[in-house]
C-alpha cells in the first residue's frame, strides 16, 4: 500500500478560503487573548470562559497553516506524534520506535516542555519546511533547550536501526495535564495538527482522567489514524480495562474505537524477557497503521474542526453583536421620543410654531407694489433702525437676551440635552451578571460621559447651520403662496391696497431687521388681521396645505440634524472603545466567514 502522504504536502481545494479562515481564527484568538490579559488583572470570571476556547483555536490555526505550507518536494516522510499526560511512558515509546535511547525519561512530571523531533530517513528540504511551520519558535539543539524559553523546538536526524521504523518524523511532546501545561499547550497542538498518526500514551492510572478525554474529543474532527497505548497495566484486569475505555470512548467520541495496545507493568526480572516482544508489537502496529489511506470525506479536517467549534467560538461575538443591537435600539427609541416631542411642542403647537410665520413675513415683502418695493423696503429699514436698537438695548437691560435664535433653536438644544440624559440613564441602569456584557456597558458609560459635552457643542453648531440651510425652504413656501395669489389678481390687488397689509409689511421689515421677535410679529394686530384675511380668502386652503408641507420638510430636516449630530456619533461609539475591551468582528464579516464553511 502507498503510505500516507507527508503532512506538509498537498494543495487545499481552495487556498483563498483557507487564508480567509486562517485570518479570522488569528484575529479571534488575538482579541480573546487581549480580553483575557486585561481580565486577569481584575481576576474576573471572563478569563475561564475565553481560555477554554484557545486550544481549539490553536489547533485550527495550526491545521490551516499546515495546509497552506505546500512544499511539493518535501519528500514522503510521515509525521508520528507521541502524545500523552505526565508519567505515561512516552519517552519509552519514542526509544522503542527509533531503536535508540534518544528520549530521556524522568520521574519528574512536566520534564519535557519542548517538542522534540527525530527525522529517520532522507529529508533534503523537510527541515526548512518544519522551521517555517514553527514560526515564532527557535530551532535549538536538544542539549541547549531551556525551560525558561518555551518558544523553541529540537529537530535532529537519526540513522535508522535495522529493526526501527524508517521514513518518518517522530515527535516527542510535552504533557497536556500538568499544572504548567497551558504554558506549552500551543506547541503540543501544533505537533498534533502536523501528525499523520497519533499515538496516545496513557498509564492505567491516567486513562480515566478528564484531561485525556477532553484532548481526545478536541482532536476528533481531524479524523487522524490513532492508536491508544495503555501502559503499566495489570494483565489480569485487561478485559475490565478495555471495557471501561470503550465506554469512555462512546461517551466522548462518535467515531469507532481505535486499536488499543496494552503493555503490562514489569518487574526488573521480567523486563528483559517481555520488552523485546512489546517493542516489536509497537513497531508492527505503527507501521501497519501508517500505511492506511486516510478516510475520504468531502469536508477537510480543518473545516470539520472549525464547524465543530464554531458555535462556542462565535458565542462571545454574537453576544457583543447583541449588546450593539441593544445600544442601537435604545438610540432609536430616544430618537423617536425626540421627534415626538419636537412635533408636539413645536411643529403642532399653536403658540410655539414660528417657521410658517417667517414664510408669511417673506410673503409680505413680495406683496410690495412692483417698482417701489425696493425703495419702500430701504425706507422702512432706515425708519425702524432706531426702534431695532432700542428694542435690543431693552432686552439686554432686562436680561431677556437675543431673540434671533427663536423658540425652535432653544427647543432643539433642550431636546439634545434631554436625549443625552435619557441615554445616560438607560446605560447607567444596564446591569447584568454576564462579565463580558457588564464590561461592555461599563465602557460605554465611560465613553458616553467623556463625549457628552463635545456632542452638545457640535449639536449647537449644527443647529445654527440647520437654521441657515432651511431658510430656502421658507422662501420657497413664501414664493409658492405668492404665485398662488398671482392666480387670483383681485385678491392680490386687494391685499396690496389694504392698510393692514402695509402695516403688516412694516412689521415684516422689523422682523427681518431684528427689531422685533417672531412672537411679537405673530401677535401684532396687523399680522393677525392679515392672517385672517388670507385664511378666509381663496388662499386659505392652499395656505394650510403649504404649512403642512413645510412642517413635513422641517420634520425631516430635524430628523437629519439629530441623526448626524447626535444619533450617528453615538451609534459609532462602540467602535471607539479600547480594542482590548471588544472583539470587534462585525456581523457582515462573521457572515462572510460562515459562508466559507
Amino acid at each position: 500500500m502507498k503510505p500516507l502522504r507527508n503532512a506538509l504536502i498537498g494543495s487545499p481545494p481552495s487556498e483563498g478560503t483557507d487564508r480567509s479562515l486562517l485570518h479570522f481564527i488569528r484575529t479571534l484568538k488575538q482579541r480573546y487573548l487581549a480580553i483575557i490579559g486585561l481580565d486577569l488583572k481584575l481576576q474576573g470570571s471572563l478569563t475561564v470562559s475565553l481560555e477554554a476556547l484557545l486550544p481549539s483555536l490553536d489547533l485550527a490555526e495550526a491545521t490551516l497553516e499546515k495546509r497552506l505550507l505546500k512544499e511539493q518536494d518535501a519528500g514522503d516522510l510521515r509525521h508520528i506524534a507521541v502524545i500523552g499526560p505526565t508519567q505515561a511512558g512516552k519517552s519509552t515509546m519514542i526509544n522503542w520506535l527509533v531503536g535508540q535511547n534518544v528520549a530521556e525519561a524522568s520521574p519528574l512530571a512536566g520534564y519535557t516542555v519542548h517538542p522534540q523531533g527525530y527525522i529517520i530517513g532522507p529529508s533534503p528540504l523537510l527541515e526548512d519546511s518544519i522551521e517555517r511551520y514553527f514560526k515564532g519558535y527557535q530551532k535549538t539543539p536538544k542539549a541547549c533547550l531551556s525551560a525558561n524559553d518555551l518558544h523553541a523546538f529540537a529537530l535532529e536526524s537519526l540513522t535508522p536501526s535495522p529493526s526501527a521504523l524508517r521514513d518518518i518524523v517522530l515527535w516527542d511532546t510535552p504533557d497536556f495535564d500538568s499544572v504548567d501545561a497551558t504554558r506549552y499547550q500551543h506547541a503540543v497542538l501544533r505537533i498534533v495538527a502536523l501528525a499523520d498518526l497519533l499515538l496516545i500514551v496513557v498509564s492505567k492510572d491516567k486513562y480515566g482522567d478528564l484531561s485525556v478525554w477532553d484532548f481526545l474529543r478536541l482532536v476528533e474532527p481531524l479524523n487522524q489514524p490513532t492508536t491508544l497505548i495503555i501502559n503499566k497495566t495489570d494483565p489480569a484486569a485487561r478485559a475490565i480495562l478495555l471495557t471501561s475505555i470503550e465506554e469512555k470512548w462512546r461517551q466522548f467520541r462518535s467515531d469507532p474505537l481505535p486499536e488499543i495496545i496494552t503493555f503490562p507493568y514489569w518487574s526488573e526480572s521480567e523486563r528483559c524477557n517481555q520488552e523485546r516482544d512489546c517493542h516489536q508489537l509497537l513497531i508492527d502496529t505503527v507501521r501497519r497503521l501508517s500505511e492506511r489511506h486516510p478516510t475520504k470525506n468531502a469536508s477537510t479536517p480543518a473545516l470539520r474542526l472549525i464547524k465543530a467549534h464554531w458555535t462556542s467560538w462565535t458565542a462571545p461575538i454574537l453576544l457583543e453583536h447583541g449588546f450593539e443591537a441593544q445600544w442601537r435600539d435604545r438610540l432609536e427609541r430616544v430618537q423617536m421620543d425626540i421627534l415626538d416631542r419636537y412635533q408636539r411642542d413645536y411643529l403642532n403647537h399653536p403658540n410655539h410654531y414660528e417657521t410658517f410665520q417667517r414664510a408669511l413675513a417673506e410673503l409680505l415683502t413680495l406683496l410690495e407694489i412692483p417698482g417701489i418695493g425696493a425703495a419702500l423696503m430701504a425706507a422702512r429699514t432706515v425708519v425702524t433702525w432706531p426702534v431695532k436698537q432700542l428694542t435690543r438695548m431693552g432686552r439686554l437691560a432686562t436680561g431677556m437676551g437675543s431673540t434671533s435664535e427663536g423658540s425652535e433653536v432653544l427647543m432643539l438644544n433642550h431636546l439634545a440635552q434631554h436625549a443625552l440624559m435619557d441615554i445616560s440613564e438607560s446605560v447607567l441602569l444596564a446591569s447584568t451578571h454576564d462579565p463580558l456584557e457588564q464590561r461592555w456597558w461599563d465602557n460605554m458609560r465611560q465613553r458616553l460621559a467623556s463625549t457628552r459635552q463635545q456632542l452638545l457643542s457640535d449639536f449647537e453648531r449644527a443647529t445654527k447651520e440647520y437654521v441657515t440651510a432651511f431658510q430656502p425652504e421658507i422662501d420657497q413656501t413664501a414664493h409658492g403662496l405668492y404665485e398662488h395669489l398671482e392666480e387670483h389678481p383681485m385678491v392680490l390687488n386687494s391685499l396690496r391696497a389694504t392698510r393692514v397689509t402695509t402695516d403688516a409689511a412694516a412689521l415684516a421689515v422689523a422682523l427681518h431687521t431684528g427689531g422685533i421677535g417672531v412672537q411679537d410679529f405673530v401677535i401684532a394686530p396687523a399680522m393677525l388681521s392679515l392672517t385672517s384675511i388670507l385664511a378666509e380668502g381663496a388662499l386659505g386652503h392652499y395656505m394650510n396645505k403649504a404649512q403642512t408641507q413645510l412642517q413635513q420638510r422641517q420634520l425631516e430636516a430635524v430628523r437629519r440634524l439629530f441623526n448626524e449630530a447626535i444619533i450617528d456619533p453615538l451609534k459609532s461609539l462602540p467602535l471607539e472603545m479600547d480594542p482590548s475591551l471588544r472583539i470587534g468582528i462585525s456581523p457582515d464579516s462573521l457572515t462572510s466567514i460562515r459562508e466559507c464553511l
